[in-house]
């Protein structure tokens, strides 16, 4: 299961690199794109999700990895007020 990270830009100009187990992320996000916060908040949700249920399938529990990485996505989202943006930079 090929791990991939993507670069996302905060709406304070912070960069970040996150991590996913799977490349179902792909499906969600599309580098050099921006995203209303509440709606990248809730593609991360859904492809974390479903990265973890992936890991799974395959190795009988769940990604504790994808789980920290939208706990920390939802924890640094909830700083900005909205209506504010990110881009995901790139996804490797």
């Amino acid at each position: 299961m090929p791990e991939t990270r993507f670069t996302v830009r905060w709406p304070d100009g912070q960069i970040e690199q996150c991590y996913s187990p799977s490349t179902v992320v792909n499906d969600f996000l599309a580098a050099d794109t921006t995203y209303p916060l509440d709606d990248f908040v809730t593609r991360c949700r859904i492809a974390l999700e479903k990265a973890s249920t992936r890991v799974e399938a395959k190795f009988g529990y769940r990604c504790s990895s994808a789980e920290a990485q939208l706990t920390a996505i939802e924890r640094k989202a909830s700083t900005f007020s909205l209506p504010a943006d990110v881009t995901c930079l790139s996804i490797t």
